[in-house]
C-alpha cells in the first residue's frame, strides 16, 4: 500500500506502536475531516477560562472545523453556548473574537436576541410568525470550577466522570477569584496531532526552551506517563506532601486516557514559571498553603493542557485549522484584585511561556515540513522521554477505531 493511501481504517491497522504514525495522519484533508467529525464535533473542548467573560453582555467566540460559536454571559450571571447563526438567514451574529454587549444583534436585519438566546425582536415577519420557534440555536456547555468547556454533539457523552475527578484539584486554584492578566493566540502551521505530541514530552526541552528549563524539571516522569503505572519514591513524596498541605496532588490518569491530572514539582528552587524562579505575582490565586507544590499539571484531549500554580495558573487551547495549520490559545489568570505593576509585572508574567510558545511554534512547523517529504518514514519513540507521546498517540488511534466500529459494522 502506498505512502498515499488515507484509507483511515487501513492506516490505523498496520499502525506500529510505540511509533509514529504515517504521513497522511498530519496531512490528509480527508483524515483531518474524520479527526473534526469524529473527536471535535462529538467529545468535550475546553473554550475558555469563565472569568473571561466578566460581566452580562460580556462574550467570546469561537471556530471549531465548520462550526462558528458564541460564548456569551447572561443577566442571571449563568454562562451560555450558541451557534454563532441568526435564525432569519444564517448570518454570523456576533462578527468580533470577543465584545460585550447588551443584547445579541443580527447586523443584517437586525433580528435580537436576548442574552440567554430568546428572540425577542423580528421586524415584519407577518402575524403567524412565532418568535419563540425562532431563538439561537443551543451549544452544550459546562462551567467546571471556572473552565468552560462545550460540545457541539447533540448527544454529548457524559462529562460528570471528568469534572467529579478534577474539581477536588481545582478548587483550591479558586478560579473563581480570577481575571485575565493576558492572552495570546498564536497560528502554528502544522497538524494539532504534531502540537500534541510535542506537548507530551520534554525530550526536547534542554536543547530547544532555556527559559522553560530554569523552572520546568528536565525529568521525563514529569512530563511523561509510566508505562506501568510506577510512581517514584521521590515524585510519590511530593505528592504526599502536597495532600498534606490540602492540595490534591496524586497522579491520576483516566481508564481510557483521555485526561491526567497531577501535581508536579518544579526544579528545586523554583515556584513559579519565571526567570528567575519566583512567583511572578505577589498576591496568589487561590490557597495552595505548599509554596513549592510545582504545577498542576491537567490535560483534557483533544483541546487543552493547563499549568496551576500557588500563585498564577494557564490554559491552552488547542483548535484545528486545517491539515496543516493549528491555533493555539493561551491565558494567564492572575487574582482578580492583583494589580499590574504593583502584584505582577506583566512582561516578567508572560515571558517564558510567551518564549516556549514560539519556540514550539518553530520546533512543530519544521516536524510539520520534514513530514511532508515523500522519504518520511516513521520512527520509534524513545520509551523513556517520550511516554507521554506513546499515550496521545495510542488514545487517538484507540479512539478513532472505536469511533469508526459502527460505520464499519453499517457498511458490511
Amino acid at each position: 500500500m502506498s505512502a498515499t493511501n488515507t484509507n483511515l481504517p487501513d492506516l490505523l491497522a498496520r499502525r506500529i506502536p510505540g511509533h509514529a504514525l504515517e504521513q497522511p495522519f498530519y496531512t490528509s484533508p480527508e483524515i483531518f475531516q474524520q479527526d473534526l467529525e469524529h473527536i471535535f464535533y462529538r467529545e468535550w473542548l475546553f473554550a475558555i477560562p469563565a472569568c473571561q467573560l466578566v460581566k452580562a453582555g460580556s462574550y467570546a467566540t469561537l471556530r471549531v472545523g465548520a462550526y462558528n460559536i458564541v460564548i456569551v454571559k447572561g443577566r442571571d450571571g449563568e454562562i451560555r453556548a450558541f451557534h454563532n447563526s441568526c435564525r432569519h438567514r444564517g448570518s454570523i451574529v456576533c462578527k468580533q473574537r470577543e465584545g460585550q454587549v447588551a443584547k445579541l444583534v443580527c447586523p443584517y436585519h437586525q433580528w435580537t436576541y436576548d442574552l440567554d438566546g430568546k428572540l425577542i425582536w423580528a421586524n415584519s415577519m407577518g402575524p403567524d410568525f412565532d418568535p419563540t420557534q425562532h431563538g439561537l440555536r443551543g451549544v452544550a456547555l459546562r462551567d467546571l470550577n471556572g473552565l468552560v468547556y462545550i460540545c457541539l454533539s447533540d448527544n454529548p457523552p457524559d462529562f460528570e466522570a471528568f469534572a467529579r475527578q478534577a474539581r477536588p484539584y481545582l478548587a483550591v486554584h479558586d478560579l473563581s477569584q480570577a481575571k485575565v492578566a493576558h492572552t495570546s493566540t498564536t497560528i502554528e502551521k502544522a497538524n494539532w496531532k504534531l502540537v500534541w505530541e510535542n506537548n507530551r514530552e520534554c525530550y526536547h526541552c534542554s536543547a530547544n526552551h532555556p527559559a522553560l528549563c530554569r523552572s520546568f524539571p528536565l525529568d521525563p516522569e514529569v512530563a511523561g506517563v509510566s508505562p506501568d503505572g510506577s510512581i517514584s519514591a521521590r515524585l510519590q513524596a511530593h505528592f504526599d506532601a502536597c495532600d498534606a498541605a490540602g492540595a490534591p496532588a496524586q497522579f491520576l490518569l483516566s481508564e481510557d486516557g483521555q485526561y491526567r491530572l497531577a501535581r508536579m514539582p518544579l526544579q528545586e528552587t523554583a515556584i513559579s514559571f519565571t526567570m528567575d524562579g519566583k512567583p511572578a505575582v505577589a498576591k496568589p490565586l487561590g490557597c495552595v498553603a505548599k509554596s513549592d507544590a510545582g504545577s498542576l499539571l491537567v490535560f483534557h484531549y483533544p483541546s487543552t493542557w493547563n499549568h496551576f500554580l500557588p500563585d498564577h495558573s494557564l490554559t491552552f487551547r488547542i483548535t484545528p485549522i486545517s491539515p496543516t495549520e493549528t491555533e493555539l490559545t493561551t491565558t494567564w489568570l492572575v487574582h482578580k484584585d492583583a494589580v499590574e505593576g504593583v502584584d505582577y509585572d506583566l512582561q516578567r508574567l508572560t515571558e517564558v511561556w510567551l518564549a516556549t510558545n514560539d519556540e514550539d511554534r518553530e520546533i512543530v512547523e519544521t516536524n510539520q515540513e520534514g513530514i511532508l517529504s515523500p522519504a518520511y518514514i516513521p520512527g520509534p519513540y524513545s520509551p523513556d522521554w517520550e511516554s507521554g507521546v506513546i499515550q496521545f498517540i495510542d488514545w487517538y488511534a484507540e479512539w478513532m477505531e472505536r469511533s469508526l466500529a459502527p460505520s464499519r459494522l453499517a457498511a458490511e
